[in-house]
């Protein structure tokens, strides 16, 4: 059987571990969510700078956010009046937020990055309560306002996007008028477009790596296909609290490699 060249084969390793990578946050993302957190610190190991490894995971985890907004085609006639009235913050806040990435310089995002995951573990970690919350609310914001709201978290999705899912489905509970799966389908079809709009911004500013990100996006795909058919055979509680458990060490690592650089 033929065998691939050494060298060849040394080159390929770091790709395949991006794609199993990718596997891994799409499967995870469809069972639990949080998968960011799995394949945006696998980038860093590989030694992609933090800005690059968050870009260039931004953009591979998009065809993941469209496959997401298609389960839901079925409530768009319903939520298209919602939709468009969101459409300007969204894409105004997601351009603006990969904007501030791009001039963010590799020093300060280091730094701010052990912040992000943190509240990103924390919103993953709170998700139950974080959604019961807004549920039980008697509350409604007005238009106006969940249009700010909407603004707000499309800024932090073009910047970062860990857990902005989580975000906006605790904006869109407070919605009145749709129920739990229109508001998931609202919330799916806004994430394409934060995905979309930063992902234009951040290839324009060549601040992607292609090839990781190629890798990254093919594995996303498989594991979105597997996850389809095996998800409900997998403990969403468990598999939610041993990422929240892995993101708190990955905040505690960041933290004491921000220290040792100093």
């Amino acid at each position: 059987m033929a065998t691939l060249p050494p060298v060849l084969a040394e080159n390929l390793i770091p790709y395949l571990i991006a794609a199993v990578a990718g596997f891994g946050a799409s499967a995870v993302n469809a069972v639990a969510g949080g998968g960011t957190l799995i394949s945006f610190p696998t980038l860093m190991a590989l030694g992609l700078p933090d800005r690059v490894a968050n870009a260039t995971n931004a953009v591979a985890l998009w065809p993941g956010s469209a496959t997401g907004a298609l389960g839901f085609h079925k409530y768009f006639g319903e939520t298209k009046s919602q939709l468009k009235a969101l459409l300007p913050p969204t894409i105004i806040g997601s351009v603006l937020g990969s904007v501030l990435l791009v001039q963010t310089t590799e020093k300060v995002f280091k730094v701010a990055v052990p912040a992000l995951i943190l509240l990103a573990t924390l919103l993953l970690a709170f998700q139950g309560k974080i959604k019961q919350a807004a549920e039980r609310g008697d509350f409604k914001l007005k238009p106006w306002q969940v249009a700010v709201l909407q603004f707000l978290v499309s800024l932090y999705g073009g910047y970062f996007g860990a857990g902005m899912g989580i975000m906006m489905l605790a904006i869109m509970t407070l919605y009145e008028g749709l129920d739990l799966h229109r508001l998931n389908g609202l919330k799916n079809w806004l994430a394409v477009v934060i995905n979309f709009g930063a992902s234009v911004v951040l290839l324009s500013q060549r601040l992607v790596d292609i090839k990781f990100a190629g890798a990254v996006m093919v594995g996303a795909l498989f594991g979105g296909y597997v996850s389809a058919k095996f998800a409900q055979k997998i403990s969403s509680e468990k598999l939610r609290i041993g990422i929240v458990v892995y993101g708190l060490v990955m905040v505690g690592y960041m933290v004491w490699r921000a220290a040792v650089e100093k």
